[in-house]
């Protein structure tokens, strides 16, 4: 379970970067970004970040607080995939043809299903531990 922190303390890491990134990049021109940098897209990242870092402390937290233990691969799935899917967004701020690119739709897919089998399975767990009680 100890996965989800260091998923949490990665994430976190990821806004701040973000929130730097974002402001050099109004602040100073950045050769290879200015000009091409979609901000929407990079705020989209940087709130996803944010949102994972709290659904991993969460996860963490409820676990560790009702004593309940987390399948190892589930919480590995919500670690990997909340780093993945928020660099999706980086990636697609800083690449102009980005949505047309067949790679990116393939490992955007498999981010997803990573995240979803990993959210699915520790809500099925908190669910099963619920009736369980």
């Amino acid at each position: 379970m100890e996965i989800l922190l260091i998923g949490a303390a990665a994430t976190m890491m990821a806004v701040i970067l973000s929130a730097w990134l974002m402001t050099f990049a109004k602040w100073y021109p950045i050769p290879g970004v200015d000009g091409k940098f979609d901000f929407a897209t990079m705020i989209r990242a940087h709130v996803d970040y944010a949102l994972m870092a709290v659904f991993n402390l969460g996860f963490y937290g409820v676990a560790t607080g009702a004593s309940i233990d987390l399948p190892v691969i589930a919480c590995w799935c919500v670690a990997i995939g909340g780093f993945t899917n928020p660099t999706i967004f980086v990636v697609a701020a800083l690449d102009e043809n980005f949505w047309d690119k067949m790679i990116w739709k393939v490992l955007s897919g498999i981010s997803f299903i990573i995240t979803t089998v990993g959210f699915v399975w520790i809500a099925y767990t908190f669910v099963q531990s619920f009736i369980a009680a």
